[in-house]
């Protein structure tokens, strides 16, 4: 009988435990940006909860003002920050961080409160059609990626802005269609009175420079404060810069940048020291290894020298802060 009881008790610890682990990760804010609330388990390490969450274990410790010498005890409680190194709020695929509503708060509001995602991805992700969010619900407003998450695969593509209607718009465009559709009332058939128009010389097309949309500063600005609060500025730096050739930046604003030693997907803010004009690019990868960019300390994509309006192909002076 004993044996039995311990049993059932091993059995009913064991669910849960595999309960545990499969609870939905629920997005928090504070003013150092966007965290996971984590539990701590038994066997548990700083270094344990950085592999599982994709992020450095001192990046956790030092993000909730703790001594990571000191170990963790059960049942305590972290925070663990959502950063650009374990957080994306693009593609469709990851483990799944879920955002709870509040009282009739609109898509905007939900889009404000989780750095400005995309309110298409929104739609794409939760099967949403409308601006309106349903109080108390589970929105999806990214993904961790993590090797040792569960990762899922949202299907589809984002919702174009254009093709979702209020229902008050959709109103107003079918009162438009029916005031097209009424008949023209002719008015009474005079004879035409004869003009002699004398055409005057067209003047010369002159084609406009296309220039990058800047969106206030470009699309990493917000990645790059996020950033900022896990990871504080440690470089200020002036530089030589190239410029390497991409068809991004032109339309969208996002601006990329190569130089050595800073991991991928970090933000770096670009400052053209002439005119103090800046943008915030994100770093592809490093310089070393090719011969054209001997002499250069970074490149930067062509769309973010014209929104520094740079206009030299070769080297030129640049300040790097991240």
């Amino acid at each position: 009988m004993k044996r039995f009881s311990f049993s059932l008790l091993f059995i009913l610890f064991s669910v849960l435990i595999s309960t545990a682990q499969k609870t939905e990760l629920l997005v928090k804010k504070s003013d150092k940006g966007l965290y996971l609330e984590h539990k701590v388990q038994a066997k548990e390490s700083y270094y344990a909860l950085g592999r599982m969450y994709n992020i450095d274990y001192k990046v956790i410790a030092a993000f909730n003002s703790v001594d990571y010498n000191k170990g963790l005890q059960i049942d305590q409680k972290l925070r663990i920050p959502l950063t650009n190194a374990n957080f994306k709020q693009e593609g469709n695929k990851g483990t799944p961080v879920y955002y709870k509503t509040g009282n009739k708060e609109s898509l905007d509001k939900v889009s404000q409160n989780n750095n400005n995602v995309l309110k298409s991805n929104l739609r794409w992700w939760n099967g949403i059609t409308s601006d309106e969010a349903k109080s108390d619900t589970k929105l999806i407003v990214g993904f961790i990626e993590s090797p040792s998450m569960k990762s899922v695969t949202i299907a589809g593509k984002p919702i174009p802005e254009q093709s979702v209607f209020h229902k008050e718009e959709q109103k107003n465009a079918d009162e438009v269609i029916q005031e097209v559709k009424k008949p023209e009332v002719k008015p009474e058939e005079k004879k035409p009175t004869v003009v002699e128009v004398v055409k005057k010389p067209e003047p010369p097309v002159v084609k406009e420079e296309v220039k990058p949309t800047t969106i206030d500063q470009g699309y990493f600005k917000n990645h790059f404060q996020q950033q900022i609060k896990t990871s504080p500025i440690t470089k200020e730096e002036t530089v030589t810069s190239g410029i390497f050739k991409t068809t991004s930046g032109w339309q969208d604003a996002k601006y990329y940048l190569l130089i050595d030693k800073v991991s991928p997907g970090t933000i770096v803010k670009v400052i053209n020291p002439t005119n103090n004009k800046a943008v915030y690019a994100k770093v592809l990868g490093e310089m070393s290894g090719i011969r054209q960019n001997s002499g250069l300390d970074v490149r930067i994509s062509n769309a973010a020298a014209s929104a520094l309006e740079i206009s030299d192909d070769g080297k030129f002076i640049v300040k790097v802060n991240y």
